[in-house]
């Protein structure tokens, strides 16, 4: 059973999975994003948000998840019995789940991935076209692996080394926000040694009982601080949880 995919359901799942060869959103779950001249216009002319002096990361995307904390498989492409579970929402749920991807992602200064989520949004990313693919394509991606030889994706930069000193590093040099989605092995890596800053979710009404779920063991507690929570379109919870790192 393949893992490892769990938060194919964030921005580009919505974007990519749910978008037609033109670039062009489709089909009656696809959200409602800006006609591409518009969004064109507004990445030009808008200033980056949320921009912090030190670069922050946040595990988002925004990431998924079931009640019961299940990340696996939201849009049924893994083979996960019970996979697909994002896409039984519809309408304005999801509607208005697109808007708080799409902000989510333009306001990221980069990606940090592990190698599978990278090798899959590369290949689902240049496989696309229109304004948002070539967002995709130029904004600044870093990928964590000690196999991978050449990035094959333009803007991209491989992190060889140990991950927690890399990402230290990362942490050091960018300013903003600096975005880890689906990729939960990553994360909980970057939990564990309290480099992970901020975590926001989306709380979709279901219980699925089995399946990969978001948080792993820890050496310890790893406290948190509620900062947002909003109901997004009829059901979904958008939370944002702020980690607390001692003094």
């Amino acid at each position: 059973m393949r893992h490892g995919l769990p938060g194919l359901a964030g921005f580009v799942a919505a974007v990519l999975l749910l978008a037609g060869p033109g670039g062009d959103l489709g089909g009656r779950l696809a959200p409602r994003f800006p006609a591409p001249r518009r969004l064109h216009q507004w990445l030009v002319t808008t200033p980056a948000k949320r921009r912090t002096e030190m670069g922050k990361i946040v595990i988002s995307g925004p990431q998924n998840v079931s009640l019961d904390g299940v990340v696996q498989d939201p849009t049924g492409e893994e083979g996960f019995r019970l996979g697909g579970w994002l896409l039984q929402f519809g309408g304005k749920d999801l509607e208005e789940w697109g808007k708080v991807a799409l902000d989510d992602a333009l306001c990221a200064e980069a990606w940090l991935l592990g190698r599978r989520s990278y090798e899959y949004f590369k290949m689902r990313g240049r496989a696309r076209f229109g304004e948002l693919a070539d967002r995709l394509d130029s904004m600044p991606k870093y990928v964590v692996s000690s196999t991978l030889d050449e990035p094959g994706w333009n803007n991209s930069t491989i992190l060889k080394g140990d991950v927690v000193t890399e990402v230290s590093k990362l942490k050091q040099q960018l300013g903003g926000e600096i975005v880890v989605p689906a990729s939960y092995q990553l994360g909980r890596t970057l939990i564990e040694h309290d480099l992970a800053d901020e975590l926001r979710l989306v709380v979709f009404p279901v219980v699925l009982g089995a399946g990969e779920r978001l948080f792993g063991q820890t050496s310890g507690k790893k406290p948190m601080r509620l900062i947002d929570a909003r109901i997004i379109g009829d059901s979904l919870a958008f939370l944002t949880y702020q980690f607390v790192q001692a003094a």
